[in-house]
């Protein structure tokens, strides 16, 4: 089966940094776009940032000039680093990815990961 698998979340300081990491597995194809999605306690998941297979990025404005998503399409992976870290960045980070596998035949689909958690406190 196709997977994502994130890492790299914890606790650090307001003002710190920190980098997130997924990476694909399975029998893909393909990646089109990756990304990153939040989802803090009591609120709806929103996007973070996205990155297409030709490098173009996408930015939420909470996070436009803190954080840089960047992608290895030859490990199938994307990262996220995340500077000037604020409370409010505390939450749960999904990594996202648009694959096209093989499977007994060829499929495409949206793939989520567990989510790492980023908490943001002094």
């Amino acid at each position: 089966q196709v997977q994502v698998v994130e890492s790299g979340g914890g606790l650090v300081q307001p003002g710190g940094s920190l980098r997130l990491s997924c990476a694909a597995s399975g029998i893909i194809l393909s990646i089109n776009t990756m990304g990153w999605y939040r989802q803090a306690p009591g609120k709806q998941r929103e996007l973070v940032a996205t990155i297409t297979s030709g490098g173009g990025t996408n930015y939420a404005d909470s996070v436009k000039g803190r954080f840089t998503i960047s992608r290895d399409n030859a490990k199938k992976a994307v990262y996220l680093q995340m500077n000037s870290l604020k409370p409010e960045d505390t939450a749960v980070y999904y990594c996202n990815a648009d694959v096209t596998y093989y499977s007994g035949g060829r499929y495409s689909k949206m793939i989520w990961g567990q989510g790492t958690q980023v908490t943001v406190s002094s």
